[in-house]
């Protein structure tokens, strides 16, 4: 049996008697010299596949279903031994018997099974380099599509950017000639001017993108510390104003006033410093306040405030600390008022020395005469209301006070001046202050003496006379007053009164005095040794009293006073002269807090 298959194995390896090649190994077959037997088969790469190369280990089937070798050879060999023939034919003819045609069966099987196995391999490597193929087609055509677009976007950003960069040729281009002519020194601040005018007006955004005004500076600077070498601002404050508000005009424009700032600062603002410390007199303020004014829209805030603050008020303060408003030639508001609007806030200070040196003026002063009237009057709307009436309480009043009470009211040999000058003051002390001052100190006594006069034999005619007289001394403001009108209302019905036979009557000038000591002492014996009750507190008792309602009236004021309620009829409360006024149709008059409470249930009564 071991020769059979030796002989076997010879004539297969004669039948392929070509050596065995790399496509033959990889197919399993052995390659062939014949042009069309290798025309048949394809070139497909396996994995590990059988080598025929090798010698065979045969086996075959003995009887219990097991297997032994049947011998093992080399190719060649066998095929020698079946003379060309094959397995093909030996198994055709049936050369070996049984048991040699069942092997050769089982490995026909296998080599066609094997076969399957490599076309379903084939058919599956062909469908993955298909789909790779399709896969990487598609990517291609995207990636050719992607790139189409970028190459469009970018023309046209190119398109877009084209104008932008012939804009910036033509800008450079205009810089450069004006860098030659700077270098040359034929530039002007004119030409400078208009070269970036007309690139302003052509090319506004890159102007502004390019913040060409900054190089536009950078090159005026230099022509402007020329062209302002040797300028006196205080004799000739429009030097070059024109050249100056041309560049604003640029710099507000595009809104690049920092630079036009810094420009002013470098140029300007030095020179304006050095002849106002060296060379203004404070007391002559016309020269650096036309300055100021011809620089008014071409001078920026700030600029402006280091002015005021370096140069201005130092001076100024220095001059009204050493000044004596007794020895001045010049009056101090002459150049001082001028300074105030555009001070502002910063001429407190100054008021504030002005005052105490006008204080200082005042405290040996006698009012009669015209040097203090002269020099308070200007400063009445500088100082604030409170700080004015400080002033003219501790200075003037008491002064004008006795001046009152030392007039002497006689029909028969009146002497008036006194009164008259202290008329004068109407336009400098405050208007309540002096309606006041006339109550207490004049009217009371002339309504005594004209109540006299009209007690004693009277002649109407002489009366009348004194009476106009009288009133015409009082200026226009004062009778304008509803409480000097009251005063005279009073004389005029008591001449009435006289006139109609009737009893001459005075009424009392302080309705409230003796009812407040009342209502005051009886507060005291409450409160064990509270203090004096206000007028206005007395009010406020008497209303809770008589269960009526006493509250201001927000908003409303006359001659200064608050007007309250009390309840329906509003009243206001003069603490100084210690009087309480009511309103009627009339106007207001003075009540007594009976009549108040008689006013509010007549009022009641007509269904008010």
């Amino acid at each position: 049996m071991d020769n059979e298959c030796k002989f076997y194995c010879n004539k297969r390896k004669q039948r392929h008697a070509s050596a065995p090649t790399k496509d033959g190994v990889i197919y399993g077959v052995f390659a062939s010299s014949n042009d069309d037997n290798n025309k048949r088969w394809k070139v497909c790469h396996f994995g590990s596949e059988p080598d025929f190369t090798k010698p065979l280990k045969l086996e075959r089937k003995i009887q219990g279903g097991k297997r032994r070798d049947i011998g093992v050879g080399d190719v060649g060999g066998f095929e020698k031994h079946t003379k060309g023939i094959g397995l093909k034919r030996d198994f055709g003819f049936g050369k070996f018997g049984g048991e040699e045609e069942c092997w050769a069966g089982e490995a026909l099987e296998a080599d066609q099974s094997e076969e399957q196995r490599r076309g379903r391999l084939i058919v599956d490597l062909a469908e993955l380099d298909i789909q790779k193929i399709d896969k990487d087609l598609r990517n291609e055509k995207e990636t050719a599509l992607s790139l189409l677009k970028e190459k469009e976007k970018l023309e046209m950003m190119a398109a877009e950017q084209q104008p932008q960069l012939d804009s910036m040729e033509k800008i450079v281009d205009v810089l450069g000639q004006v860098e030659t002519e700077s270098s040359f020194g034929t530039i002007t601040l004119d030409s400078l001017a208009n070269y970036f005018s007309d690139l302003q007006r052509r090319y506004g955004d890159d102007y502004k993108l390019y913040n060409l005004f900054c190089i536009a500076c950078s090159f005026a600077l230099p022509l402007f510390k020329i062209a302002f070498q040797g300028w006196d601002p205080l004799r000739n404050p429009s030097h070059k104003l024109d050249e100056m508000s041309m560049w604003k005009d640029l710099s507000d424009i595009w809104d690049v006033s920092t630079l036009y700032k810094q420009l002013v600062s470098e140029i300007v603002l030095p020179v304006v410093r050095i002849f106002g410390i060296n060379t203004w007199d404070v007391r002559d303020p016309e020269p650096m306040l036309r300055f100021l004014e011809s620089w008014d829209k071409l001078m920026p805030p700030s600029v402006l405030h280091t002015i005021l603050d370096t140069i201005v008020m130092p001076k100024l303060s220095r001059a009204v600390d050493s000044c004596d408003p007794r020895r001045q030639t010049v009056p101090i508001h002459l150049w001082v008022h001028p300074w105030l609007l555009i001070l502002g806030q910063k001429s407190e200070s100054l008021c504030h020395s002005i005052c105490i040196k006008l204080s200082n003026v005042l405290d040996g002063r006698h009012p009669s005469g015209r040097f203090a009237h002269t020099i308070l009057l200007p400063w009445k709307t500088v100082f604030s209301s409170g700080n004015w009436e400080q002033l003219m309480c501790r200075y003037i009043v008491p002064k004008l006070q006795v001046a009152l009470q030392e007039l002497q009211i006689n029909p028969a040999d009146q002497k008036i001046d006194e009164f008259c000058w202290v008329m004068s003051w109407i336009f400098v002390v405050p208007m309540h202050l002096m309606v006041d001052l006339t109550e207490r100190f004049f009217f009371a006594k002339w309504l005594q003496v004209l109540y006299h006069c009209l007690s004693t034999s009277p002649d109407f005619e002489q009366i009348h006379n004194w009476y106009k007289g009288w009133k015409g001394l009082i200026p226009q403001e004062l009778l304008a007053n509803e409480n000097i009108w009251a005063q005279l209302n009073i004389g005029l019905n008591m001449m009435s009164q006289a006139v109609d036979g009737l009893e001459v009557v005075m009424m009392e000038q302080r309705p409230l005095e003796a009812h407040q000591r009342k209502v005051a002492a009886a507060g005291e014996a409450r409160k064990e040794g509270a203090a004096k009750s206000t007028l206005k507190e007395v009010i406020e008792a008497y209303a809770q009293q008589n269960e009526l309602l006493f509250k201001p009236k927000p908003g409303r004021m006359h001659n200064g006073q608050q007007i309250n309620g009390f309840d329906n009829i509003s009243i206001y409360v003069d603490s100084l002269n210690q009087m309480v006024y009511a309103k009627k149709e009339e106007g207001w008059i003075p009540v007594t807090l009976d009549i108040l409470l008689k006013m509010h249930n007549n009022s009641l009564a007509r269904g008010y």
